[in-house]
């Protein structure tokens, strides 16, 4: 099936189109009816062990959407259902990395911002369970919708996530050292303020 056959089949869709891109691939016809419950079923499995903001539903409609954006593109002969499988137990593998990277860079951000680290982890540690690099990937999370507002402290936070130094960071976001320093306090007032620290929800 390819690229070209699916966008074949968007020109043939009726005006009101569907509004999840599960029911858009129903409506193609890429999949049947049945197709979707045994798929229902094993993103069920596949959600279990992820995070309660992580439902099945959302692993189902990722797959659905990457294939028909084209950024996932099934090969010749394999079924739809066994495709949009493995696309979901990618998405998990992608979802647990994403989970150890939080886990193994949080420390650092906590000692940059002067907060306590959980004494237990070491920054760029390996062997974290998948437990708590879950927690610690929704901590991160929690502290992102603190700063939602604070485009400086997504900057600072997005530095931090990927390893950089504070001169890498004010670098790559044309930061000046006061800026900086003056936003990284401000970040550790609210930060203590919500009592969010490694170890503690």
């Amino acid at each position: 099936m390819t690229h070209r056959w699916i966008l074949k089949h968007l020109m043939q869709l009726p005006p009101e189109v569907p509004r999840t891109p599960a029911a858009h691939a129903l409506a193609l016809n890429l999949v049947t009816k049945m197709d979707l419950l045994r798929l229902k079923s094993v993103a069920r499995l596949y959600a279990r062990g992820l995070p309660p903001e992580v439902g099945w539903t959302d692993l189902l409609q990722e797959a659905f959407a990457r294939v028909l954006d084209g950024s996932r593109k099934p090969p010749e002969g394999l079924p739809m259902v066994a495709f949009l499988a493995g696309v979901m137990r990618s998405l998990r593998a992608e979802y647990f990395r994403r989970a150890r990277r939080a886990a193994a860079r949080l420390p650092q951000m906590l000692a940059e911002l002067e907060l306590a680290g959980d004494p237990g982890i070491e920054a760029g540690d390996r062997t974290l369970d998948p437990e708590r690099s879950l927690s610690t990937l929704q901590q991160l999370a929690e502290i992102e919708r603190l700063f939602a507002h604070d485009p400086r402290a997504l900057q600072i936070i997005e530095g931090l996530s990927e390893g950089w130094s504070p001169e890498q960071i004010r670098v790559r976001f044309d930061m000046s050292k006061t800026d900086y320093d003056t936003t990284r306090r401000r970040m550790r007032r609210t930060l203590l303020k919500e009592g969010l620290r490694m170890g503690r929800s």
